[in-house]
């Protein structure tokens, strides 16, 4: 290897002072700024090539959205209760017209292809 060129900490140490430096905010501000870039952005939508975002919500936050659940599942096995109480999903059928997450209600059961486990996601 050449030795004008070191190894491969020099250009570990080299991202880590542009990320500490203002160098990165002033390229990513002149990329804005050009009128190619400004035709792909909006302030409507966002997307990222059809990936599910996962949103930061708990599966245990999704509830039935009459909120009368009694404190055993259909199936009969109790539920404990409290902040990171157990659930028991046995037996129960999950649509986003019936249920919602109670910490965060924008994002819906979405999966992505059949035979996938469906997330709490703002899906493509």
């Amino acid at each position: 290897m050449d030795p004008l060129i070191g190894d491969v900490t020099v250009f570990t140490k080299n991202r880590a002072r542009l990320l500490a430096g203002d160098v990165v905010a002033r390229f990513l501000s002149a990329l804005i700024g050009q009128s190619r870039v400004q035709a792909l952005l909006s302030d409507d939508q966002f997307s990222v090539d059809g990936t599910l975002i996962e949103a930061w919500t708990s599966i245990k936050s999704f509830r039935p959205k009459d909120d009368s659940a009694s404190d055993a599942g259909q199936n009969g096995h109790a539920k404990a209760k409290g902040q990171n109480a157990e659930r028991d999903f046995l037996g129960e059928k999950w649509s986003n017209v019936a249920h919602a997450s109670t910490t965060d209600p924008d994002p819906p059961l979405f999966k992505k292809a059949r035979g996938r486990a469906a997330k709490l996601s703002h899906g493509p």
